[in-house]
């Protein structure tokens, strides 16, 4: 998550310097934000992790997740309510790949599970901006989302008994973030840092309730970060 967030921060003080952070700068696309909708897409990166509930403090200690890097890509549809706040929906493709490690295990086999992730996420956002100051514009956006897990494992009739790690299907998310508007000469482009908050548990337990994986656990729920560039 670290080098995410660096990544945003290098990119928005490559984008202050171009776009002009003076007091009379040109103006680019000045009418960009008139129209009552406006359609464009994104393309990203994410971390996700995953927060763990137990039912009684673990023998053995937390379970440990190791997370990487993965993808996002996307559309956008906004519709305009005034000049400061727009109602954003934004379908979108996320891979993710995270491992788990279970403590208590001598066997690798036993003690690790890669968890591959492919959302299909339907989230719909508030974004709230300020006054365009020149060609940049600062904002926040926030909403909530559907996210259709393709790898859940929810269906299988095996699971950690014989490394099958089972989630749920259908999830729901909070999402919350910031990001900046900048108005090039031909297009406008935004890069924002966003969190993720899952809302239920998205774990499937075991088939034994005295699993050595699960039985402890009385909820696993995703957090994440990632970085968007949108084209509009």
């Amino acid at each position: 998550m670290k080098n995410i967030f660096l990544l945003f921060i290098g990119l928005f003080i490559g984008l202050s310097t171009h776009c002009q952070f003076n007091e009379k700068p040109i103006i680019n696309l000045e009418n960009e934000d008139e129209a009552l909708l406006n359609w464009g897409y994104f393309l990203g990166f994410n971390q996700y992790d995953f927060k763990f509930d137990y039912r009684d403090i673990p023998d053995n200690g937390d379970i440990l997740v190791s997370t990487s890097t993965g993808f996002n890509v996307g559309l956008i549809g906004e519709l305009r309510l005034n000049q400061f706040m727009d109602v954003r929906f934004e379908p979108g493709l996320f891979y993710a790949q995270r491992t788990i490690g279970f403590r208590g295990f001598t066997d690798p086999n036993d003690a690790l599970r890669e968890v591959k992730s492919t959302y299909i996420n339907f989230p719909i956002l508030l974004k709230v901006s300020t006054k365009r100051l020149g060609n940049w514009k600062p904002f926040l956006v926030g909403g909530a989302a559907y996210a259709l897990n393709l790898g859940s494992n929810e269906d299988s009739l095996e699971d950690n008994s014989t490394n099958t790690f089972r989630m749920t299907k259908n999830n729901y998310n909070w999402e919350l973030g910031f990001g900046i508007d900048f108005y090039t000469e031909y297009f406008k482009f935004s890069p924002s840092i966003r969190g993720v908050f899952a809302i239920n548990n998205e774990l499937v337990p075991d088939n034994d309730p005295n699993s050595p994986w699960t039985s402890n656990l009385a909820g696993m729920r995703t957090r994440g970060i990632f970085v968007n560039f949108t084209f509009e």
